[in-house]
């Protein structure tokens, strides 16, 4: 009997252990022994890169976006293409768009420097994520860390996964529900579009052919992309006229004066559910950093890969 309730609990004891392992939480101390030097070194990293190109603060905050929105916060979309999948880097969302992949390959080297084949790419990611918005004057947050990086990636699951400049508010509000976002958290996170640009292929159709958008701004936006499709169509604008490299409430601002560059944008201040919030934002400058902060921790929440799953990846663009 002894003998039995030894094995049974040797038993129940691995059970829990490869059950903690498959399972294991998010924490934003977890790295504190085996890589203490890991915030710094990427801060140093992005700040650097920011230093050299004012953008580069938004295109990291995108990445981190279109990662997690695509079967989680796993890395996928640092992955390049191989013979076995065709990965998210030319997903139609993704397309000469995404960028910032040369960044997140100078953070991996050096935090491989001060502790080699611990921190996984995609909690490199969030944390240069978060340090950008914190640079370019917006709030800082507790980074949870502790995934893993996946070995596959899939460009039909970006296609579809990531919301177009050309969705409705319903669409927008179903797919962030989908993930576990409220509609408060889906205009907070939009509300990073209060830095960076946009190509002129995603916002000809609103600034020619929309009515809910002042004519003045229209106008404006005109004259660095042609009516015609396939002229211009990579001309960059940015999203917020006003303070293009301040995270700040300007983006809710402009909503509310129908100054909205994406149809997508608008779509949160145009008679609906939203409108209320974003006019709070417009107006209490203090309330939007506070509410996109908690947004960027529950979205880095979705779906992440730790415990056993997945691997760390030695090179961001490869699995091992």
């Amino acid at each position: 009997m002894a003998s039995f309730c030894s094995r049974l609990t040797i038993c129940l004891a691995l059970f829990v252990l490869i059950w903690g392992s498959a399972n294991a939480q998010l924490s934003t101390n977890f790295y504190y022994h085996s890589c203490p030097n890991l915030f710094s070194s990427v801060k140093s990293a992005v700040q650097s890169a920011i230093s050299k190109e004012t953008r580069m603060g938004a295109s990291l905050l995108r990445l981190f976006f279109h990662d997690c929105f695509v079967n989680g916060c796993d890395g996928s979309i640092l992955l390049d293409d191989t013979s076995s999948f065709t990965g998210e880097k030319n997903a139609n969302p993704n397309r000469n768009s995404a960028r910032g992949f040369e960044v997140i390959d100078n953070i991996k080297s050096a935090v491989e420097k001060v502790c080699p084949g611990v921190v996984s790419c995609a909690d490199i990611l969030a944390i240069a994520a978060r340090d950008s918005v914190q640079i370019l004057g917006g709030p800082t947050w507790n980074v949870k860390l502790g995934r893993r990086d996946a070995r596959t990636a899939s460009q039909s699951a970006a296609n579809n996964g990531i919301p177009a400049p050309t969705s409705n508010l319903n669409q927008l509000i179903s797919r962030f529900s989908a993930l576990g976002l409220s509609t408060k958290d889906l205009v907070a996170l939009s509300g990073g579009h209060t830095i960076g640009q946009a190509r002129c292929t995603n916002f000809r159709a609103r600034i020619y052919n929309e009515t809910n958008i002042g004519t003045a701004f229209a106008r404006t936006r005109q004259q660095s992309c042609p009516r015609t499709s396939g002229s211009g169509d990579n001309n960059l604008a940015p999203l917020d006229l006003q303070t293009p490299t301040s995270f700040d409430n300007y983006y809710f601002k402009n909503l509310v004066q129908k100054k909205g560059f994406l149809h997508s944008d608008q779509q949160l201040f145009n008679g609906g559910s939203t409108d209320s919030i974003v006019r709070g934002y417009s107006t209490n400058p203090g309330t939007f950093p506070s509410d996109f902060a908690a947004a960027m921790i529950k979205m880095g929440d979705i779906s992440p890969l730790t415990g056993s799953n997945g691997e760390v990846r030695k090179n961001c663009r490869r699995i091992n």
